[in-house]
């Protein structure tokens, strides 16, 4: 062998580990409240327990737009940054640690690069190459379309927390062939992205599923796997499901909305069972649109404070306890991987689990990010918003 070290590496590749050249783009967030602008990012390594994901599809989620226009968000944030939590595409590279994915895979994962214990570019979504948690990662089939795999991880991570942690319902892992618990979860807001997901793996563990919706979503929440469904918008709403709750016990509730947690409060205060409300959305709204005006801060915060303190005391009244959800905390308990390594390879793979709710691709790059923020702030309805990567 050559005395030149760089004459060794060259006859023997797997001396040193190939550097990988990989060019990055990303829709980076300059500033608080500023809009994206799309730039150069370093194509960043995985760290032991990561993987590195070019994406193919990337799903927006009402979160990333909070983030950009309400100061009081994520105030840990550093700046510049990249948003975003869904992926879909092909593993690049493994970490030393990694076991289960290899450089080739389709895989969609969970992106935490927002978190406070992260903060950091290279782990967000909105980019072509994405560093991600291996625990926070499922294969996919090759029949899921990448578009599809891309509206699940932050809503069945979200709907996980909820579910399977110990410290909010506490309910049994969801499985291939569950046996029947003989208790019934309530969904409130369950032809949202998260709430879908919730219908989908309460059933998959085992439970009977009461939702809300709206009518035209009915049938499509009943498809995911809910017994009953009922009109949130109904006068009646909250005496109907309690009624419907006679004969039955409580698993916990999950709200979605901002007035779906007070109403979770009361059915759950009149049920037997687990008086136990999982809370998904604060009971004020976030939108420009809702917060015009000089003083639409003050006001918005004085709601949100009177809105929790109400929410608090009807709570304690009725013998019910919150909690609010975080959607990434499970990355650090066995949650995780009860879901993206136990469950959800093999349901994906064998058709037990539907990627839901349907993709709405509204762009097909990386520029297309901003704009697809815009039509997610603008509102949708059994649909998830989604940029593709090609």
């Amino acid at each position: 062998m050559s005395t030149d070290p760089a004459a060794n590496r060259a006859a023997d590749p797997a001396a040193e580990p190939a550097v990988n050249t990989a060019v990055n783009t990303a829709a980076w967030i300059p500033a608080k409240r500023a809009r994206l602008e799309v730039g150069p990012a370093p194509y960043t390594p995985p760290a032991a327990d990561q993987i590195v994901i070019r994406n193919r599809a990337v799903g927006v989620n009402p979160l990333d737009w909070i983030i950009q226009v309400e100061p009081f968000a994520y105030r840990w944030l550093g700046y510049p940054t990249v948003l975003g939590s869904d992926v879909a595409g092909e593993v690049v590279e493994v970490g030393a640690a990694v076991t289960r994915f290899q450089a080739g895979d389709r895989v969609l994962a969970h992106a935490v690069g927002t978190d406070k214990d992260a903060d950091r570019a290279a782990e967000g979504a909105f980019q072509l190459y994405t560093v991600a948690l291996e625990r926070m990662a499922s294969p996919l089939p090759d029949t899921m379309p990448f578009a599809e795999a891309a509206v699940l991880p932050m809503a069945v991570s979200t709907a996980s927390v909820a579910l399977f942690q110990t410290d909010h319902l506490a309910l049994r892992h969801p499985s291939a062939r569950p046996e029947p618990t003989g208790q019934t979860v309530l969904v409130w807001g369950g032809a949202t992205s998260v709430g879908g997901n919730a219908v989908q793996l309460a059933a998959a563990a085992g439970y009977e599923v009461i939702a809300t919706c709206s009518p035209r979503n009915f049938e499509y929440v009943q498809s995911l796997g809910a017994a009953r469904v009922f009109d949130y918008n109904s006068p009646d709403a909250v005496a109907d499901i309690t009624a419907a709750f006679a004969g039955r016990t409580l698993a916990g509730a999950i709200a979605f909305g901002t007035t779906g947690a007070a109403a979770c409060v009361r059915i759950a205060g009149a049920c037997q069972g687990t008086k136990f409300v999982s809370i998904a959305t604060p009971p004020v709204s976030f939108a420009p649109a809702d917060n015009t005006g000089r003083l639409a801060r003050p006001r918005m915060i004085g709601r949100m404070i009177g809105g929790n303190i109400g929410l608090q005391l009807a709570a304690r009244r009725r013998g019910v306890r919150t909690k609010y959800i975080f959607g990434t905390s499970l990355k650090a308990n066995e949650v995780s991987l009860a879901v993206y390594r136990d469950f959800l390879p093999a349901a994906l793979a064998e058709g037990r689990y539907a990627a839901a709710p349907k993709p709405m691709v509204v762009g097909h790059g990386v520029k297309d990010f901003q704009h697809a923020m815009d039509v997610q702030l603008k509102g949708v309805s059994a649909a998830k918003v989604v940029v593709t990567l090609d």
